[in-house]
């Protein structure tokens, strides 16, 4: 099968969330209670859950850290930039870099498994639980910087930054869950991704970005398209496995995660900038994520 249509039906329940909301009459609150779910509750359990179960030795924790480190701290370093050649206000700056290296994890973790099945998953799972804190801290440092807020309580009560700890503390600790409280974060995790990939596409929105058409270019670009191209160098450079290399690639990838516009809104940033970029990130990468799988496919 293409590639192209195995991300198809991940892109289908994007345009079922558009749809949802703004065409068959779900409200958004309705959306918006169960983005709280997903983000508080669900995505967390599925996460904590999957990073636990990923087999996890200092050589390939290491190998993956240096290259989720090294795609991340690009991103970042390719956003700010962005400060010097267009010289945005500092209000749009913080509230838009972190769309040029955030990813969206619904949509990871749903297209590795269709791509590579448990173990491309598990790969990814391990990928986003080293990105997550080092995503968060750039990002929340950003906005914190603009508006005074405080670096470290908001990571303290980011449920993603606590469940990727955990999750990394007890696989390395050597824990194991009781069989019911397995059974019950697996349950939870298996609603996550279809109900998150929904909510993707009803916080979709178009009215925003006049204004700031170069700064929104110059995101998407580092996003759809300089990271992929960053984490193909750092695969060739760190040897990384075909699985490993693969999943890298689609990681950097990814299009921007919706939280971006939560953080933006929530730290007094612009939020309506921010969810035009989500949305078009999402929107284009439905084509830029299969022609950069075709890459690596005949690498």
């Amino acid at each position: 099968m293409s590639v192209a249509l195995l991300v198809f039906p991940d892109f289908m329940l994007v345009a079922l969330g558009w749809a949802l909301r703004h065409k068959l009459g779900f409200s958004r609150e309705f959306f918006a209670g169960t983005e709280r779910l997903v983000y508080f509750v669900l995505f967390p359990a599925l996460l904590f859950q999957s990073i636990l179960r990923t087999p996890i030795t200092a050589g390939n924790a290491a190998l993956l850290l240096q290259a989720t480190a090294a795609v991340v701290v690009s991103g970042v370093a390719l956003a700010w930039l962005s400060g010097l050649l267009l010289r945005p206000s500092s209000l749009a700056l913080a509230s838009s870099a972190q769309c040029g290296y955030r990813f969206n994890t619904y949509i990871g973790l749903a297209l590795s498994a269709s791509l590579a099945g448990a173990q491309g998953q598990t790969v990814m799972a391990l990928i986003i639980g080293f990105a997550v804190p080092m995503a968060n801290v750039a990002a929340v440092y950003g906005l914190a910087r603009h508006n005074g807020g405080n670096l470290l309580r908001e990571l303290a009560r980011n449920p993603l930054v606590v469940s990727t700890l955990l999750g990394l503390a007890c696989n390395l600790a050597g824990l194991h869950l009781p069989g019911p409280v397995d059974t019950v974060l697996a349950r939870l995790g298996a609603a996550a991704i279809a109900l998150g990939i929904l909510c993707v596409g009803a916080s979709l929105a178009w009215e925003g970005g006049k204004g700031y058409g170069p700064l929104i270019a110059w995101m998407l670009s580092v996003k759809l398209l300089a990271l992929p191209a960053v984490a193909l160098l750092v695969a060739h450079l760190l040897a990384l496995p075909p699985l490993e290399a693969r999943m890298l690639l689609l990681f950097a990838a990814l299009p921007t995660a919706s939280a971006a516009y939560v953080l933006a809104m929530r730290m007094g940033g612009d939020g309506r900038m921010v969810a035009v970029l989500i949305s078009l990130g999402t929107l284009f990468s439905a084509a830029t994520i299969p022609m950069w799988l075709l890459v690596v496919g005949h690498a």
